[in-house]
């Protein structure tokens, strides 16, 4: 079996030039502005493999936001702050069919969150963060996450104020109904919360660490812990259609509408996209055809 740590540089520039092609049929999200001004054909790849050694191409010193790739991370601290049986009362680990910010999924669940990747869990999770209030929560946080990966994640105000003013109605609903049915305790804070961790700002290197907090076994984090975050990431982290990538790519992965998408290779390392361009689901459209490339060229499917 070929290796992550075997890849070519000159093949990385390769795929990477033709994934961008790709991203002229997606489009960048249009409800946040700074999101909605940023140029579609961007692409950046990191990859941080077992051990010292990484590769890097493209657009690699862009910042954006992550998003829902932070999703996995906040799955991680509260499992390691809370341990899983209280966490797992608080959000299911079941496939979504529906949109990740689907209400009427979540009143036919009767308020139980499907999984943490969906908006529904995430929030849900939010709520349940240390800390007095959204900032307090989210520095707690992302400082957390800095410490242990060597990331640099930082809160971006400006983009932090847009969400703000551009709030998703179905969020707000879907807050709501799980306070309604005593999923959440505030709703206000749960969404603040939830905003700011989404509003975490770094670049592809940033996100590749993050990610290889979840490939490679550490003495900082549950083994146990890490295996139920890549699972849920391989049967939840592209919403719909996590079926059809866990057939095509075979890892672990999780996408965010500000284009970012990272994937596990596990005991091997972790790959990180930067692309703007989303399909319809809120994928990364080239990020995807990169990792299609890449894990069918050096065999990294956890099946085999």
């Amino acid at each position: 079996m070929a290796r992550l740590k075997t890849l070519n540089a000159e093949h990385l520039q390769r795929w990477v030039q033709e994934a961008k092609i790709q991203s002229v049929t997606g489009n960048v999200l249009d409800r946040i502005p700074p999101l909605a001004m940023v140029n579609p054909r961007l692409f950046g790849v990191y990859i941080c493999c077992q051990g010292e050694k990484t590769y890097s191409a493209g657009d690699t010193g862009c910042i954006f936001p992550l998003m829902s790739t932070i999703k996995p991370f906040a799955l991680l601290y509260l499992l390691e702050h809370f341990g899983t049986e209280k966490v797992l009362r608080w959000v299911g680990v079941e496939p979504s069919a529906a949109p990740f910010n689907s209400l009427e999924q979540l009143v036919s669940d009767g308020g139980y969150p499907r999984n943490p990747m969906i908006n529904s869990g995430a929030i849900t999770l939010a709520d349940k963060f240390p800390g007095e209030d959204g900032y307090s929560r989210s520095s707690l946080f992302y400082t957390w996450l800095n410490n242990l990966s060597g990331s640099e994640l930082r809160l971006d105000a400006y983009i932090l104020d847009s969400v703000r003013c551009n709030t998703s109605n179905k969020n707000q609903a879907i807050a709501h109904y799980l306070h309604q049915v005593g999923r959440i305790n505030d709703v206000h804070l749960s969404i603040d919360t939830y905003e700011q961790i989404c509003c975490l700002v770094g670049k592809v290197k940033d996100l590749a660490k993050l990610g290889k907090l979840l490939a490679c076994e550490s003495d900082a984090i549950s083994s146990q812990h890490r295996r139920i975050v890549n699972a849920v990431m391989l049967t939840c982290g592209l919403y719909e259609a996590s079926a059809e990538f866990a057939v095509k790519v075979g890892l672990p992965m999780k996408s965010g509408i500000g284009g970012g998408l990272v994937a596990i290779a596990p005991n091997q390392g972790a790959i990180a996209c930067y692309s703007p361009a989303l399909d319809s689901v809120g994928n990364p459209v080239a990020g995807l055809a990169f990792m299609e490339t890449l894990s069918q060229q050096l065999q990294l499917t956890i099946f085999t």
